[in-house]
């Protein structure tokens, strides 16, 4: 593959924690209860605006407080250290590999950009990433494949890989037409076999094995 896109949260990082830090932050000032780390990771995965709608659901919260609740867990988000945010094991020996073998790398996530380079350069990530796409960086974010196609960026499709750990990963991949890998040890919600995929793999230090297994023929 000459082009390998990554997802963010629950692919090259588990975030989880920081994002249920920031999170209970805002329910404590609004006087409610915090979530435990399950209930988190369970709303991930369409990006922060969803994420605060469904814990909205959750308690009960009435929808004219969006604006205001979102913008204020974002605000707290990008105050935060990310100092329990930490990359998956092998992910970093797995970027400088790609890195030396010239191949094209982006990221394209649904947490908004801001936050998403925020993580990267806290974790010294970004200097491996050609292009960093967010979920506000377009009026559509994923599963709509269009950021996905942006961070391409116009490359032939046959030789790109997208790499992720979600339901919507899979859906934008299968969209764009683009092959996609499933790290299955990220926030997915569905049995492995139920997440449309053609190459998955559990570890970061197998990755390099996947690529090559997700090369067409």
């Amino acid at each position: 593959m000459q082009t390998v896109i990554f997802d963010l949260d629950g692919t090259l990082v588990d975030s989880a924690p920081d994002i249920r830090a920031s999170v209970n932050k805002m329910l404590a000032e609004e006087g409610l209860e915090e979530l435990d780390l399950p209930a988190i990771i369970s709303f991930i995965g369409n990006g922060l605006p969803v994420l605060v709608q469904r814990v909205m659901a959750h308690f009960q919260i009435e929808e004219a407080e969006f604006s205001r609740l979102s913008a204020r867990v974002l605000e707290i988000y990008n105050a935060s250290t990310s100092a329990y945010t930490v990359t998956y094991d092998g992910v970093r020996e797995v970027l400088d590999a790609l890195s030396a073998q010239g191949v094209r790398m982006g990221v394209c996530t649904n947490k908004p950009r801001e936050p998403a380079m925020h993580v990267l350069e806290g974790l010294d990530l970004v200097k491996y990433f050609d292009v960093v796409v967010g979920g506000d960086s377009f009026e559509k974010r994923k599963p709509d494949p269009l950021p996905l196609l942006e961070t391409i960026g116009g490359r032939p499709i046959g030789d790109v890989l997208y790499v992720g750990d979600s339901e919507v990963d899979a859906e934008t991949a299968q969209r764009a037409g683009v092959t996609f890998a499933l790290f299955t040890e990220g926030y997915r919600k569905s049995p492995v076999a139920e997440i449309p995929h053609d190459v998955h793999f559990s570890a970061w230090k197998d990755f390099l094995s996947v690529v090559d297994d997700a090369q067409p023929a």
